[in-house]
């Protein structure tokens, strides 16, 4: 009886055992329903088996902080080239305000030339070459005056050379008389550089019959600066030619300045200066005021080639505003300059040349001047005015003459 009983007691199982099996038959339960596996009491779920998940590298898990990493990285990248362009920009526009504040009579922000380059009727522009040093002799005297004349139906450029001994007589701007590369020089002394633009703009309007828009003024100084700030130019010289700068040594054949060869040559802002202005060469026909323009334009257009266009202007475009600083005056805008820049390439030469336009003669003073073929008396201009209307309705001649580096085709 005794044992009997014993032996029941140790039948009946303890709680421990009893919560064994009760994990033992839910973790079973679990597995036949398709649950998540054992117990975490099993110790079988530290042996990994073919269906357990390899474990994810290390390196790929943080794909998400990659992706923003990347991200912040881009953002920053653009705010900095933002930033970049916009202090570049301010400075810009400040380098542009000095030059526009330092050469032009009209402001930063404005442009005379934008509309009626892109209309119907003739910009005409007065290009005016003066000394500006007393060194040089007559300080103040135009040295060279060209019309630059663009037609924006055409998009073609005309330019008009002006000769400098045209007598003027019986014009309200020049009330004593005078050759016409005087008025520029009595403005200046009337009132200074926006004075003597606008006097010398109105004599040449009433005397080619031409509305004159607007003009810029430049001393020799900022012309050979403006040369050295694009590297130099290169063209092709037609004719090898030798000179000097005294009258003298002219009339005794003594060429003291120098000479230029015949072929493509280049020229820094010295030389170049020198090559467009001489007029005392062993070659007569080199010695004329329109050989010297014809020299002008060539340099003028290897100057505007050197610019380049784009981007690519920049550079060149910003060197050439700090050496005209303080010797160009205007009444165009920095950006009217910019707008006539592209118009430099000339298409065609309108020469005011002796015995066709003009003729030579002697004024009271016995100094050789030019007036117009056809003239009444002198201060008659209106032969010179139709002489000039005829030439600008011409077509323009195809292929267009050249004052490249190479010889015209």
């Amino acid at each position: 009886m005794m044992r009997r009983d014993r032996r029941r007691n140790h039948a009946v199982p303890t709680a421990r055992a009893k919560r064994i099996r009760s994990d033992a038959e839910r973790d079973a339960g679990t597995r036949a329903a398709g649950g998540p596996g054992p117990s975490p009491w099993d110790a079988s779920r530290d042996r990994p088996t073919e269906t357990d998940t390899p474990p994810v590298p290390a390196r790929s898990q943080p794909r998400g902080r990659r992706r923003t990493s990347l991200k912040r990285i881009v953002l920053t990248g653009g705010a900095l080239l933002l930033a970049i362009a916009v202090i570049g920009s301010v400075l810009l526009w400040q380098r542009v305000s000095a030059f526009n504040a330092a050469t032009s009579s009209r402001g930063t922000l404005s442009s005379a030339l934008f509309g009626p380059l892109g209309g119907k009727e003739r910009v005409n522009v007065l290009m005016i070459g003066y000394s500006g040093d007393p060194k040089h002799g007559g300080t103040y005297l135009a040295d060279s005056l060209n019309i630059l004349s663009v037609d924006p139906q055409t998009n073609t450029t005309t330019l008009i050379p002006i000769p400098r001994d045209l007598w003027i007589q019986g014009l309200p701007e020049m009330p004593h008389n005078g050759k016409v590369n005087e008025a520029f020089a009595d403005g200046w002394d009337a009132g200074g550089w926006e004075n003597a633009g606008a006097v010398q703009a109105s004599v040449i309007s009433q005397v080619t019959g031409l509305k004159i828009d607007h003009f810029l003024s430049i001393d020799f100084a900022g012309f050979a600066a403006a040369v050295d700030a694009v590297g130099g130019v290169t063209i092709y010289n037609p004719t090898a030619f030798q000179y000097t700068w005294s009258e003298g040594n002219y009339l005794n054949q003594h060429w003291t300045g120098g000479s230029f060869g015949k072929g493509t040559i280049h020229l820094d802002g010295a030389k170049a200066l020198d090559y467009a202005r001489n007029r005392y060469t062993s070659v007569p026909k080199e010695s004329s005021d329109f050989a010297r323009s014809v020299r002008q334009q060539r340099v003028l257009t290897a100057l505007r080639d050197n610019l380049g266009s784009g981007l690519g202007s920049l550079g060149p475009g910003l060197a050439l505003m700090d050496a005209l600083n303080g010797h160009l005056h205007t009444d165009l805008s920095a950006i009217d300059l910019f707008l006539l820049s592209g118009h430099l390439h000339i298409d065609r030469r309108v020469e005011l040349t002796e015995d066709v336009a003009v003729k030579a003669g002697r004024n009271d003073a016995g100094s050789y001047i030019l007036f117009p073929v056809g003239a009444d008396t002198l201060g008659d201009y209106a032969p010179l005015h139709a002489y000039i209307a005829t030439e600008l309705a011409k077509p323009i001649p195809s292929p267009s003459p050249t004052a490249s580096a190479a010889p015209a085709s």
